[in-house]
């Protein structure tokens, strides 16, 4: 089997993923079924825009300069959009937790500080 690295685009993907997962898991043993959901949504809002924008740029690599600036513009605006739209759907569902959703959403957030740390 080939040894295959991942790249850091990727590597910052599966750590949200699996930060999100964990912190699902210590909400739904702590607090219960509501706030794991809460917690599980507001790591979605940071996780999927973050993985449209990281699908721009992968999709831009080997271009000219240009269009990879193009790329990298429109992929932040698009998730920009994503994550308000992402939060106008999520606060349409009632009885959500506020606090376990902050902290979902901050904490898919952080891994990129922390791959910053990493580097």
């Amino acid at each position: 089997m080939a040894d295959r690295k991942l790249s850091t685009v990727s590597k910052i993907v599966l750590y949200q993923a699996l930060i999100i997962i964990m912190m699902t898991a210590g909400f739904a043993v702590a607090s219960g079924k509501m706030a794991a959901l809460s917690a599980a949504l507001g790591g979605a809002a940071a996780f999927f825009p973050n993985l449209f924008f990281a699908y721009r740029i992968k999709k831009a690599t080997g271009q000219e300069a240009r269009k990879i600036v193009v790329s990298f513009y429109s992929g932040e605006a698009g998730k920009l959009l994503l994550t308000a739209a992402f939060f106008v759907l999520i606060f349409q569902i009632p009885n959500l937790d506020l606090l376990p959703l902050l902290v979902g959403y901050l904490t898919a957030l952080s891994v990129f500080w922390f791959a910053l740390l990493m580097r």
